[in-house]
């Protein structure tokens, strides 16, 4: 199994992870990361995170979902992003930054897991 990469720090603006690249807003995946550009599927905060923001973890191999809020909680989910990724058997993880980093580092040791990392609000 590849792993996903390992955020080694996190603070407001600044996602750094294992192997020295830095991101505002990160996607992880199983062998790599790349930056989240909530411009490419038009994402805001409202209504929030949309099933094309998550379908390119899907496709490189993620079986566990791990979705950020941002560290004030202030970026939503969807309802149907969440409904399609359960119907579709993902697991799914929804928390304020922070504790989904927490959880996420904790994931990626043992299951290919992917990541929407939003570093602020």
């Amino acid at each position: 199994m590849e792993r996903s990469p390992r955020v080694e720090e996190l603070s407001w603006g600044r996602v750094v992870l294992d192997d020295g690249s830095q991101f505002k807003d990160a996607k992880l995946f199983p062998g790599g990361a790349r930056a989240w550009d909530w411009g490419e599927t038009g994402t805001g905060h409202r209504p929030g995170i949309q099933l094309a923001d998550v379908a390119e973890l899907l496709d490189r191999g993620a079986e566990v979902v791990v979705l950020t809020r941002g560290v004030l909680g202030r970026l939503g989910v969807r309802a149907d992003t969440l409904q399609a990724l359960e119907s579709r058997g993902i697991e799914v993880v929804v928390a304020r930054t922070p504790e989904a980093v927490e959880t996420y580092n904790q994931l990626r040791e043992s299951r290919p897991v992917g990541a929407l990392i939003h570093s602020t609000c």
